[in-house]
């Protein structure tokens, strides 16, 4: 039996995302198939074993009953001794699924963790990671490709700080109200705000600039939103297409999580037969163009007024709370949540047996 660590929690924003992903994939693995291993990461970066019911895990409660993971003195850490008895990460599981939201989880750190130690794991490599989570990187290496966006501009903290009158000029030279604007390494819509005056878009960066240094502004586009599920590591095969429609003004980290199922998720989506073949072509483009492999999701805009289809952001680890996209996106398609999580195993053994093969 496959001893399946499946990691949860995490420093960054998605914290609370990630608990709530990580309880709905715990509760569908095939116990007979996998032995499950909890391993849970506070906010501060300590690391459990957690025995537990995964009811604690989604309120949060589960670090009151966890077991110290790191070593005696949880502040002292170490890339092998994980738990007490000295047993290192690999002794303790043979197989890694990290559901780790966001930065040190989504961004190739976690991921460069079991190269270095030589465990497989589920989704994308530490360049597929890192690619895909920072938007900015994501977005030059699509347009360099001719891949449909939307107008954007990028810059840092620091260069606002220095020149912020002169870089307001330019940005509204070059984008329209209203706009968004995104901490370049950050997900489920968390440090975004959508601005329609100069005054919020410098309060705008000074949010976004709390979670990361580089910011992006796009403009915002009329649009249906419109995503899609890939799977696979060198031929990726997609899902159908669904389409969000938000119960806020847009679909931000509220409406995603917690409007107790408000936002509507249409699924296939109600879009012309061109447009999701369409879609699906553009989503495999991109998920190879950005070294993915295993798992991801993969966001669109379709304009209302012309049709045009545009690609937003590939997410190497998708949210799979029971609200999320991506497993009813396969589920559509005649895969069971079960078996998508053992189809990510298999896609991580895959990856990881091909490149010891070289």
């Amino acid at each position: 039996m496959i001893r399946l660590g499946v990691l949860f929690g995490g420093r960054s924003g998605e914290h609370e995302i990630s608990l709530m992903s990580a309880a709905s994939v715990i509760n569908a693995i095939d116990k007979s198939k996998y032995e499950v291993v909890q391993i849970g990461i506070t906010r501060e970066g300590h690391w459990y074993i957690f025995d537990g019911p995964t009811e604690q895990i989604e309120s949060g409660s589960w670090e009151q009953e966890a077991k110290a993971a790191l070593a005696a003195d949880p502040e002292k850490y170490s890339l092998q001794i994980l738990g007490t008895g000295g047993a290192s990460l690999k002794q303790r599981i043979d197989f890694a699924l990290p559901i780790l939201h966001g930065p040190y989880g989504e961004d190739g750190t976690i991921q460069g963790l079991f190269e270095m130690i030589d465990i497989p794991y589920g989704g994308s490599g530490v360049t597929g990671a890192a690619l895909t989570m920072d938007k900015i990187l994501a977005k030059a290496v699509c347009e360099k490709a001719g891949l449909p966006q939307g107008p954007y501009m990028a810059m840092t903290k620091h260069e606002f700080d220095e020149r912020e009158q002169q870089l307001l000029l330019e940005i509204e030279e070059k984008l329209s109200y209203p706009m968004f604007v995104k901490p370049s390494n950050m997900g489920s819509s968390v440090g975004i705000t959508k601005v329609k005056t100069r005054e919020d878009l410098k309060k705008a960066i000074d949010t976004a600039a709390i979670y990361d240094h580089r910011i992006l502004i796009e403009e915002g586009i009329d649009c249906r939103e419109l995503e899609t599920g890939v799977l696979g590591n060198r031929d990726p095969q997609v899902s159908g297409v669904g389409e969000i429609i938000p119960s806020a003004e847009f679909y931000d980290y509220k409406a995603k999580y917690f409007d107790g199922g408000q936002s509507k998720l249409c699924i296939p989506a109600d879009i012309p037969a061109e447009k999701v073949e369409e879609i699906r072509s553009i989503a495999a483009r991109a998920y190879s163009l950005l070294d993915c492999s295993g798992y991801a999701r993969a966001d669109f805009f379709m304009d209302r007024r012309t049709g045009k289809i545009l690609l937003n952001e590939i997410n190497s680890i998708p949210g799979f709370t029971k609200f999320s996209m991506f497993p009813l996106l396969w589920e559509e398609k005649g895969i069971a949540y079960p078996d998508l999580i053992e189809r990510i195993v298999s896609l991580g053994y895959e990856r990881y047996n091909a490149k010891n093969s070289r």
